[in-house]
């Protein structure tokens, strides 16, 4: 089978994510968050955690938790079961306070607003990194790449890649670069609604009815 173009890829990325952009108009970031710094710490702690999962824990902790000094004063033991229902609760935990206190220490306080930056806070890598950044601060660095991206970007035959960061540089290179946030978004409502792991829902999926999934009916 001839490799697909990146004019065709590219055009047909754009009738999907139009078809997506009418399923899931009000498609958002599903981590509850009030400034970036609640943003940051949800992020972390999602890790192999689920959104709900996550916004459970956060209800009470972003109470306990209002301010960065908050933070600062928390000790290992108290934080780690503040947060323990998440799971890796101790490195999270470690994670979250070391990447408090350098925000601290080094940024002034402020979560910082670049790639660069965010990555030498404790437990951010690029997805947590662009998470942060697009739906914080309305920066489009990168395409978040979670497990429903990482699965959906595949199907869609988008890349052939497994690795997050190969797969983000893929989809970079076909999407315009205002859109990469919410992409990500379009993709992961998609996964949950539609496109399962465990049994894709072809039968009742638009963008199989409409023959824009080369996926459909062959998971």
């Amino acid at each position: 089978m001839p490799r697909e173009s990146k004019a065709n890829k590219t055009a047909r990325a754009a009738r999907i994510f139009a078809e997506l952009g009418k399923l899931f108009p009000d498609a958002h970031c599903s981590l509850n968050y009030s400034n970036s710094l609640e943003l940051l710490v949800a992020t972390i702690l999602s890790a192999q955690c689920t959104d709900e999962r996550v916004n459970i824990v956060t209800a009470d902790l972003f109470a306990k938790y209002p301010t960065l000094d908050a933070y600062l004063a928390a000790t290992q033991e108290e934080f780690e079961q503040d947060i323990r229902s998440t799971g890796f609760y101790r490195n999270k935990a470690k994670n979250i306070l070391a990447a408090t206190a350098r925000i601290a220490d080094v940024y002034g306080g402020d979560v910082p607003q670049t790639m660069d930056e965010l990555l030498t806070l404790g437990g951010v890598a690029r997805k947590t990194a662009n998470v942060v950044l697009g739906n914080a601060f309305g920066i489009n660095e990168g395409f978040v790449v979670d497990t429903h991206v990482g699965r959906l970007s595949g199907r869609m035959k988008f890349t052939t890649e497994t690795n997050p960061v190969k797969i983000e540089r893929d989809m970079m290179a076909i999407r315009p670069q205002a859109l990469w946030s919410l992409d990500s978004h379009l993709l992961v409502f998609h996964g949950r609604g539609h496109c399962t792991a465990r049994r894709p829902d072809c039968e009742t999926c638009p963008l199989a009815k409409k023959k824009l999934c080369p996926s459909a009916g062959k998971v």
